[in-house]
């Protein structure tokens, strides 16, 4: 149990998890896929878009290029900040970047966007029965609700196999937890969204691909930069150091990304199935 002291707010353990390391740095390998989810959205004109779950931008900035009105909420307050210095250099200003809980979008008006988007990010947000509610209730009737989320025990998925590897050094999670990896169940992600009144006939789902690539980094870099940066990883490394596993996690972690890398070159191309929903209101 999280204590709270008389002069502290509590903590967020999801809060504390993503501001844990800087996923900036594992953002790196992401963005070209991130360019190709929002060329395959065919944003109309002008339109209103919330990313949620959105990290320093890998596809809101690819978003706001279009001309939409781009609002990215996470909630890291420092790939908050990461953002918001993005969106200035590119001189994006229909681009805002601000703090917030994909589990209670306070502040955010019923019926504001056109097309609310999130790529590997609610998904890891703890009631995701409140997630649905809550993108249901942003989004304009008419809009469209548009997730990606890793697939559980999916031997196809990069990311899906890293997170398994990982939890198997963590403690049991607590009573209550429910996975992030359920967003990759159809039949849960049908019961999230029916839940906060949407038809079955109103949600699509395919598998699709995201590719995490770099020209000039290797494998090995990629499992470095996860140890140091990715906060599920860093969690998995310090409890499997305490038990004398350290290197046993690195030498699996490092045989993962060899056996999935494709690339021709000295580089990283590793692809990744992911569940692709969209809902339809």
């Amino acid at each position: 149990m999280i204590q709270q002291s008389s002069d502290s707010k509590l903590e967020n353990p999801n809060k504390t998890l993503w501001e844990k390391g800087d996923f900036t740095e594992i953002a790196a390998f992401m963005r070209q896929s991130g360019e190709k989810v929002v060329e395959s959205l065919a944003i109309q004109r002008p339109s209103r878009v919330l990313d949620l779950g959105c990290g320093d931008g890998t596809t809101a900035v690819p978003l706001a290029r279009t001309g939409a009105h781009v609002l990215g909420i996470d909630i890291a307050e420092n790939l908050v900040r990461a953002g918001n210095q993005r969106a200035a250099e590119a001189g994006l200003s229909l681009l805002t970047f601000q703090e917030g809980d994909a589990c209670n979008l306070q502040g955010i008006a019923d019926h504001s966007f056109d097309l609310t988007l999130s790529v590997f990010g609610a998904m890891f947000a703890p009631r995701p029965f409140d997630v649905a509610s809550e993108m249901v209730r942003v989004t304009k009737p008419g809009g469209r609700i548009v997730m990606g989320n890793w697939i559980p025990n999916d031997s196809t998925s990069f990311v899906s196999q890293l997170l398994a590897i990982s939890a198997s050094y963590l403690p049991l999670p607590p009573e209550g937890f429910v996975s992030p990896m359920t967003w990759g169940v159809e039949a849960r992600v049908i019961e999230y969204f029916a839940k906060a009144g949407v038809p079955i006939e109103r949600i699509s789902m395919i598998k699709d691909t995201y590719n995490f690539q770099s020209p000039d980094k290797t494998p090995e870099d990629l499992v470095e930069l996860l140890g140091r940066f990715y906060g599920p990883t860093m969690n998995a490394f310090e409890a499997a150091e305490k038990n004398e596993r350290g290197k046993e996690l690195r030498s699996r972690l490092i045989a993962l990304a060899n056996e999935q890398n494709q690339s021709e070159s000295n580089g990283v191309l590793i692809p990744a199935t992911f569940l692709r929903v969209t809902v339809y209101l």
